[in-house]
């Protein structure tokens, strides 16, 4: 079941040359940059965004969006494909290494201390408005880790040596709020000083991985005060609210995930166990909390919906970065089959959400296709490694 459906979504993306929408993406519509006043209003940008977003018919067409490459999307697929080079070493997954990985190469935002990327579109948040190509250190941390997982394949040293200076980008760019420990959290981009938990665990993530090759203890250290500060903030169930401000106290499923994966992948790559205990009450938090008896993966720690494509797309990527996919492999069939079942299409792509009523079928390649891409990805390695199948 689940290699059949990666094949058909593996069709589906490589016949959409891996361009495509994106939730977010209503401000590329050269219709609404037609309008001055719309175009130059916060307010107007946030309204248009969300509805796109939150609209299950799909307006790209009409008010002239264009499918393109995203960056994050291009960084999960490589990942993805790297996965899949574990147990199939042919030229045809070698050559689609190759070639995304030249992409992302190419897709650098211009003018940082270090290589960064950033989102194809511009962006209004509630806290902040990110200029289409602004660098954060999510897009960032993922472009990063699937260039240093192609180039532990290719061994291009120019992979490498791009990496390596993606240190500068997060220690010189990127903003730092300070507690009173001394510990902070990075900022979500060098535009913004908000204290999201997982974007600073990712930045701890992507120096982690730096730390590997170099050894740099200035960076081992920077990196740890990172993950210190965000765990000070894990709730003593072992949650993590999205952030520190007002508006950003939910506790929700994928970005629990984001955070145990980012924590694991710092212990793996610094050897450094001081964070233990928080991993595990996190773990069993994240376990506990987010998936019904029937698979369902819930949105919220205390609701169900709106079922996001990003919930079960996590799960075989977290439990795999940790160890632990094969003693929660039936957890992970349960959700898979419910992902499958529920929020696969014929032509092989994932469903971007579910209601209670309806669901939003938009194929948007980043935030669907390219997850999903990577999450059936660590599963079919998984299974390999267990199986030999």
């Amino acid at each position: 079941m689940y290699k059949t459906s990666f094949e058909k979504l593996r069709n589906y993306i490589e016949s959409q040359e891996y361009k495509g929408w994106d939730p977010y993406d209503a401000l590329n519509s050269k219709f609404f940059q037609s309008i001055p006043f719309a175009k130059n209003s916060r307010l107007m940008r946030l309204i248009w965004i969300q509805a796109f977003k939150k609209s299950p018919m799909n307006f790209r067409g009409l008010t002239r969006v264009e499918k393109a490459y995203n960056p994050k999307g291009l960084g999960l697929f490589l990942s993805g494909y790297c996965k899949l080079y574990q147990f199939d070493r042919t030229q045809e997954i070698r050559s689609r290494i190759h070639f995304l990985s030249e992409k992302l190469l190419d897709m650098q935002s211009e003018g940082w201390s270090g290589p960064c990327w950033g989102y194809n579109f511009d962006w209004q948040a509630r806290a902040f408005f990110q200029p289409k190509g602004t660098p954060s250190v999510v897009v960032t941390t993922y472009v990063g880790c699937a260039l240093l997982d192609a180039y532990e394949i290719l061994g291009d040293k120019k992979l490498l040596e791009t990496v390596l200076r993606i240190k500068y980008f997060i220690l010189k760019d990127l903003n730092r709020t300070y507690d009173g420990n001394g510990d902070f959290c990075f900022s979500y981009s060098p535009l913004d000083e908000t204290q999201v938990f997982n974007a600073s665990l990712l930045g701890s993530r992507m120096l982690s991985r730096i730390y590997h090759y170099t050894k740099d203890k200035e960076v081992l250290q920077l990196a740890k005060q990172s993950v210190q500060y965000c765990s000070n903030h894990q709730n003593a169930n072992g949650s993590w609210s999205y952030g520190t401000l007002p508006y950003h106290r939910w506790i929700d499923n994928f970005h629990t995930g984001f955070n145990l994966e980012a924590l694991s992948d710092y212990r793996r790559y610094t050897k450094d166990t001081s964070f233990d205990r928080e991993i595990q009450l996190g773990l069993d938090y994240y376990l506990a909390t987010f998936f019904s008896e029937d698979g369902t993966p819930k949105y919220y720690s205390n609701s169900v919906y709106p079922i996001d494509i990003h919930c079960p797309a996590q799960l075989p990527i977290t439990l795999s970065s940790l160890n632990v996919f094969e003693q929660n492999k039936e957890l992970v069939d349960r959700v898979l089959r419910w992902t499958i079942t529920k929020l696969q299409d014929q032509s092989g792509y994932f469903y971007f959400q579910a209601g209670k009523r309806r669901k939003n079928k938009i194929p948007y390649i980043r935030w669907a296709q390219a997850w999903m891409f990577l999450s059936l990805s660590n599963y079919l390695v998984e299974n390999h490694k267990n199986t030999g199948i």
